[in-house]
């Protein structure tokens, strides 16, 4: 019974996830207090609900902090300009070459993405590019495809979203998961570049080499946006390219928690870049709307997975999954979640998939003798394919500038996505951190 009150409180909350009866941060509170409230009248447990929430809650703090101050560091970043240099390179790089166009696309999007939100990095790669894309007769199937496979990659980072998700789910070291990650991101990205390649080297092939003037390339650099133009800080890009490599070189070495490396990061940015108190002010509460959100709905998922816990509704559910897999395959269910989690992620939103089946699937992979953090990999293999779900917001910005259907944009990309998913398995099991016990 207390399985099946497990199961139901997941199919609720996934149901009224998807059909957008509510938000992600009220389900993930509302919802398993309901059902907690619930057991309890019928004696299926007896626990303390309010301190169950709370030390659900204490779990995710530290996430949820580090993911407040790495959201707002790097769009600090962006609306000074940090990436505006870049964008111009590879607009320069490229030229009228289709070859160099795809890959400075590739090139550009991983870049932009270190700053961990889509929609940004959407409108900063199709600003750029979908001027010389027109220009040259350029498929913007191509633009739409490389920019969103190429996101997925390095969305994978720690303040991301998908793996901040996961790391609160299963309470692991963002340390720990970074440096698991860096493997497979290389790899995926030098995958990226060869898809580019062969998708350029047949655009070159049908179109040939246009030779762009020194104006024409100038025009497409131009930002005419006055607001944007104001907060940019064109003098500052090496000193916050400092800032932005020392906090990622800190995060791998693990040398300071997190939360803290961020937090000064954000304070510096702050400082180097909006000197006085109205600038500041003015920046925080322009980007606090996308980091408050995503805040809240990690605190939300400590409060749900704390009830789940305390109830014994996750053991109750992943005994019963126990019981129905074979244990021939005990030993492959790193591989049976990271093929769980492609279809997972994909027809899920993103916080009902990790806050709603992986603890169940972390209780059962623990049974099979797999770590949190060898599960926490295998469950974010599946992200290869996410960003090209209906449920992803940005996709709508990214097809909108673009002017892409979407059933072509699904083909086409869905078939990278399939190549990068490989890359991603392939490489875990060489480096380890989803191995496979035959």
């Amino acid at each position: 019974m207390v399985a099946l009150m497990g199961y139901s409180l997941i199919i609720v909350f996934m149901i009224l996830i998807m059909m957008k009866k509510i938000s992600p941060f009220v389900g993930l509170v509302f919802l398993p207090i309901v059902w907690a409230i619930v057991g309890q009248l019928f004696g299926l447990w007896n626990i303390d609900i309010g301190q169950a929430a709370m030390d659900g809650l204490l779990g995710t703090a530290q996430t949820g902090i580090m993911l407040f101050f790495a959201i707002y560091m790097f769009t600090i970043m962006i609306d000074a300009g940090l990436f505006d240099p870049l964008s111009n390179a590879m607009i320069r790089f490229a030229k009228g070459d289709p070859l160099k166009v795809m890959i400075a696309t590739v090139a550009l999007t991983a870049a932009v993405s270190l700053n961990g939100d889509g929609t940004t990095t959407m409108i900063i790669v199709c600003t750029a590019f979908v001027p010389i894309y027109k220009r040259l007769n350029l498929k913007m199937l191509d633009l739409a495809v490389l920019t969103m496979t190429s996101h997925s990659i390095i969305n994978l980072l720690p303040w991301g979203g998908p793996t901040a998700r996961a790391i609160a789910v299963m309470n692991v070291s963002e340390a720990d998961v970074m440096r698991g990650l860096t493997p497979m991101m290389i790899a995926g990205i030098i995958y990226m570049f060869i898809v580019a390649y062969v998708i350029g080297r047949g655009e070159r092939k049908r179109l040939g080499v246009v030779n762009l003037s020194n104006n024409e390339l100038e025009k497409l650099m131009v930002i005419e946006d006055q607001e944007t133009l104001d907060i940019r800080r064109p003098k500052n890009v090496w000193i916050n390219a400092i800032i932005v490599f020392v906090a990622i070189g800190l995060l791998i070495a693990n040398v300071i928690p997190s939360a803290i490396i961020f937090m000064v990061g954000t304070v510096v940015a702050l400082l180097v870049n909006y000197g006085s108190l109205t600038l500041q002010k003015e920046r925080i509460d322009n980007n606090a709307s996308e980091a408050n959100q995503v805040v809240m709905t990690v605190f939300g998922a400590g409060v749900f997975m704390g009830v789940l816990q305390a109830t014994g509704m996750d053991d109750g559910i992943a005994s019963s999954l126990i019981s129905i897999i074979p244990d021939s395959l005990s030993g492959f269910f790193g591989i049976i979640v990271a093929i769980i989690s492609a279809p997972g992620t994909y027809f899920l939103h993103n916080d009902a998939f990790y806050y709603g089946m992986m603890p169940i699937l972390a209780e059962a992979g623990t049974a099979y003798g797999f770590s949190g953090l060898e599960l926490t990999f295998a469950s974010l293999m599946g992200q290869a394919f996410h960003l090209f779900s209906p449920l992803v917001p940005f996709a709508y910005v990214l097809l909108g500038m673009t002017n892409v259907e979407w059933g072509d944009w699904q083909k086409k990309g869905l078939l990278v996505s399939l190549g990068i998913f490989i890359v991603f398995v392939i490489v875990g099991a060489v480096t380890g951190i989803m191995p496979i016990s035959l």
